[in-house]
């Protein structure tokens, strides 16, 4: 009986050796390794990805994308588009993803400078204006016939803050009846229309 005793405590001295090896044992922990640098893996991998908040949870965070009503209003007239600053962005990319950004820019340069007072700002912008958008061979020129060209020329001795109405009428006409249609029928708009419904 005591033999039986004293044998069964050197088994389980023995087993509890031999589990103490195997855990200190880098090389019996091959397959511990294998499933640490798996989990790792896939924390990296799953980082790759924007965090999903869930509006239950997570204080809502006021956004400045367009709404609904703004979106829909866009359709109505390029007035209601342009007086929108999100909207005025969103044609402003259009147009230049079509290379006709000269215009929307020509027609902001305009409302910039009719608010200007001072009569040597005056005089200093509409040169500036006109060299970059009127003058022939200039850097963004703008699509104007011959006559409201050499009536802005003559402009620019004593220029006024309506000297550019005639050329910023004409190149809003040829956003109303060209590329406004072609942004309400792009992949943009519908995209901003989907982002103002909560979708994506």
């Amino acid at each position: 009986m005591m033999d039986r005793m004293a044998k069964m405590k050197k088994s389980t001295q023995d087993l509890s050796r031999e589990r103490l090896i195997y855990f200190r044992n880098p090389d019996t922990t091959t397959e511990q390794n294998e499933m640490k640098q798996t989990n790792w893996r896939s924390r990296m991998f799953f980082k790759t990805f924007p965090v999903r908040e869930s509006c239950h949870t997570m204080p809502q965070i006021k956004s400045y994308g367009p709404t609904t009503i703004e979106v829909t209003r866009w359709a109505q007239s390029l007035d209601n588009l342009l007086s929108s600053k999100c909207g005025l962005t969103a044609l402003r990319l259009f147009m230049k993803s079509e290379h006709s950004e000269e215009n929307i820019e020509f027609w902001m340069a305009c409302e910039e400078f009719r608010k200007i007072r001072s009569r040597s700002k005056l005089k200093s912008r509409a040169k500036t204006i006109y060299d970059e958008f009127i003058r022939p061979d200039s850097p963004k020129e703008i699509n104007l016939d011959f006559y409201t060209r050499e009536s802005l020329h003559q402009s620019l001795l004593i220029p006024t803050q309506w000297s550019f109405k005639a050329a910023q009428n004409r190149v809003y006409f040829l956003m109303e009846h060209n590329s406004y249609h072609r942004f309400l029928d792009s992949e943009l708009y519908q995209k901003l229309c989907r982002i103002a419904a909560g979708e994506r």
